[in-house]
């Protein structure tokens, strides 16, 4: 997947099924839709603090028994296919696994803070200026 982390073969279970959508008879004679499924409670390709990020970040997408499932069947090909589920694994876990930069917290400036309030005074004196005028206001 990346130079830190690599899944081995042995370790992604792989299915072909009969694909759906259109393609004539090609679809509905050859198994050509590719489910991989990976044990990510159970795999050897990540040390405990990357296994309990991933399964943090992927639960919703996880089984109960922790698999991670990714289908593909956008191709004709079955070979096509695999390549793709197994892109789609990858970058999964990428995502799943990526360092999120701690927030630093910031404050407004003095100058930002100063143009604000002056900002709210003039928008206050436009609005007072909006007001209906008495009689004793003419002269």
């Amino acid at each position: 997947m990346n130079e830190r982390v690599v899944i081995s073969a042995e370790e992604l279970h792989e299915t072909a099924s009969r694909s759906g959508g259109p393609g004539g008879q090609h679809v509905n004679r050859r198994n050509t839709r590719v489910t991989i499924r990976w044990n990510v409670q159970e795999t050897n390709a990540l040390d405990a603090t990357l296994r309990a990020r991933a399964m943090r970040r992927l639960g919703e997408r996880l089984t109960r028994r922790n698999h991670l499932v990714v289908h593909a069947s956008r191709h004709r090909s079955r070979a096509r296919n695999r390549e793709l589920a197994r892109e789609r694994l990858a970058q999964l876990l990428r995502e799943a696994l990526a360092q999120r930069r701690t927030r630093v917290s910031t404050s407004p400036s003095r100058g930002s803070r100063q143009r604000a309030l002056d900002a709210k005074r003039r928008r206050g004196s436009l609005k007072r200026g909006r007001g209906r005028r008495s009689l004793g206001d003419d002269a």
